[in-house]
């Protein structure tokens, strides 16, 4: 019960903050707090990651740390409004990726300043429960036949999870529409409910509704299983063959904010990735813990943005307008 209200308290976005005195760090911010906005709806791995941090941020740096939800066009929204901030604002920005745009957007090493990667881990391929195939190799077969029957959402256009779709159909020779959502919470409750036939989704929003019996995973993106879903094969155990998709979660803020302030937050970050809440936590979902330096996560970001825009631009995955 305890976990329950503490979860619908960080849901409705409310300021997390410590006792005075209580914090072990006291961070040199050039705001009276941190802003921390998500450009997706909350739900999403995103969102559930960025809020564990937050509070764990809060506690060590002894400021309200502020957890805003800026959805609308995949994130670009909120990289805009970050990227175009003062450092008196105080903002940090969760970053996910890879996320490509068809239009150049604010990017980490450019016009935003890098802090740190959170995580790193698997997409799950789920549908409902409800009258499912037995398998993906049965989703694949009859997608083929009745291309007009099937679609899956995901987060937003040029995500992680629609690029995982587009590589699955060309892999796997479908033509699956993507329905792209304002983030992974809304495509769960449309995939929950029947809406749309399937989602690519990170495992943190769609565990829930899959240990409750409401939806079917029907595989995971990487090339090994999930611990906390054994019996659910990789893409490629599915039978698509040299399939493999990951996706990624790091924290960017403002440009004007000192680099000597952001190595503060990174090392508070790094701290809070230890936490054994933030370890149960990838754990549950199948990730792998980020850290780093802020010049890692540049280096990072720009090796994995130059893999995924060589396979967009050979024609091999086409993204949705």
């Amino acid at each position: 019960m305890k976990l329950a209200i503490r979860r619908c308290a960080l849901a409705l976005g409310v300021a997390l903050s410590t006792a005075a005195g209580a914090a072990d760090h006291k961070l040199d911010w050039p705001a009276k707090q941190i802003t921390w906005v998500i450009g997706f709806v909350p739900g999403g791995t995103a969102d559930v990651l960025t809020r564990i941090a937050a509070q764990e941020l809060a506690r060590r740096s002894g400021l309200n740390v502020i957890v805003e939800n800026r959805p609308g066009a995949a994130g670009a929204i909120a990289l805009q409004l970050v990227a175009r901030s003062k450092a008196s604002d105080g903002y940090l920005l969760t970053v996910p990726g890879p996320l490509i745009y068809p239009t150049p957007q604010p990017e980490v090493g450019r016009e935003l300043a890098p802090v740190i990667l959170m995580a790193e881990g698997p997409m799950v391929i789920v549908g409902p429960a409800r009258d499912a195939k037995a398998s993906l190799q049965e989703v694949l077969a009859d997608a083929r036949k009745r291309p007009e029957a099937w679609s899956y959402g995901s987060s937003g256009n040029g995500t992680s999870q629609n690029l995982a779709g587009e590589l699955l159909n060309q892999y796997a020779g479908t033509h699956i529409v993507h329905v792209p959502y304002k983030g992974g919470g809304q495509a769960v409750a449309d995939v929950t409910g029947g809406q749309i036939p399937l989602a690519i989704l990170g495992s943190a929003p769609v565990m829930p509704q899959v240990k409750a019996g409401a939806l079917k995973a029907y595989a995971v993106t990487t090339p090994y299983r999930l611990d906390s879903l054994p019996g659910v094969p990789t893409v490629e155990e599915a039978g698509v063959k040299g399939y493999a998709a990951t996706q990624w979660f790091s924290v960017a803020a403002s440009k004007d904010i000192p680099a000597a302030q952001l190595d503060q937050v990174n090392a508070l970050l790094r701290e809070a990735i230890a936490t054994p809440e933030f370890k149960a936590t990838l754990e549950s979902a199948g990730m792998i813990g980020g850290g780093g330096s802020r010049d890692d996560l540049s280096t990072f970001i720009k090796a994995d943005g130059a893999k995924w825009q060589k396979l967009i631009d050979s024609g091999a995955v086409k993204l949705a307008n």
